[in-house]
């Protein structure tokens, strides 16, 4: 049974395929990346894959039983990308897809979630059988703000008290692991999110805990936010989206309280403190 990986150069990915090689014999694995080469160092067949280019999609699919489509990092793009993999796998006789979405797509007001829901939906009316994990934000996401709150002497944000449910990528890899080397898994839909859930102010109070420096939270306003990221060279857009990320983690739509990815992965996931720890060391 040939297992093809979508997105296996980028971070999320190449901690599948680790996790993968645990589990299963390298020889069933195959990464479908844009550059091939720079899939070598991963040990398993690599094959071209373009998620503009539906011919190529096909050529990569070739052979394959189960896919894990992890979603395209092409914002605004992935509608049309999803359709492009989702049409050619059911030319090429996929028989099941694993997608990675968000967590609370249905329902969240994150701007990330419309094109989500958009393929969640493309997914179940092609026929395919298929599992969704709705996966929550990475922990990384915000391990990249604590050397900038060092060097400032404060943590910014707009996220008020949101309390947000994050996990580490290994986290979110290793519940991908489980799912495609484990039976009775079509049709299953996982919020996916850490065991412990915790506020922007909790973070710079882990950051002040373990530093010994006192690192206070300053919450702004969302247009406060937008320009404080514009004076430090992000354009526009991405400042616009960044702040609106932690609007949205304002309303709580990145916390869940359901604990389903541990009890999926058989551990507890990784705290705010050891990825604070990780990070500084």
């Amino acid at each position: 049974m040939k297992i093809g990986i979508t997105g296996t150069t980028g971070q999320l990915g190449r901690l599948v395929v680790e996790k993968m090689k645990q589990r299963v014999n390298s020889d069933n694995l195959v990464a479908l990346v844009r550059s091939p080469e720079k899939a070598a160092d991963l040990g398993i067949d690599a094959r071209p894959f373009d998620y503009d280019n539906p011919e190529a999609i096909l050529q990569g699919l070739n052979g394959i039983d189960n896919l894990l489509l992890i979603s395209g990092s092409e914002i605004g793009q992935r509608k049309t990308q999803h359709k492009n993999i989702i049409e050619a796998a059911q030319k090429a006789g996929v028989k099941w897809i694993v997608y990675t979405s968000l967590l609370h797509a249905d329902t969240s007001s994150l701007s990330l979630a419309k094109e989500h829901i958009e393929t969640e939906k493309m997914l179940k009316d092609s026929g395919i059988p298929y599992t969704i994990l709705r996966n929550g934000w990475y922990t990384e996401n915000y391990m990249g703000s604590v050397s900038g709150a060092l060097q400032a002497g404060v943590l910014i944000g707009s996220a008020g008290d949101g309390k947000i449910s994050s996990a580490a990528r290994e986290d979110f890899a290793e519940a991908a692991a489980v799912v495609l080397t484990s039976d009775k898994q079509i049709g299953k839909v996982y919020e996916l999110a850490g065991d412990e859930s915790y506020t922007l102010k909790d973070l710079a109070a882990e950051i002040s805990k373990q530093t010994g420096k006192k690192i206070p939270y300053n919450n702004l306003s969302e247009d406060e936010h937008v320009e404080i990221l514009n004076k430090q060279g992000l354009p526009e857009g991405l400042a616009q989206m960044l702040a609106g990320f932690d609007a949205g983690t304002s309303h709580n739509d990145l916390f869940d309280d359901g604990k389903e990815l541990s009890r999926l992965i058989g551990r507890p996931t990784i705290s705010l403190a050891e990825a604070v720890r990780r990070t500084l060391s």
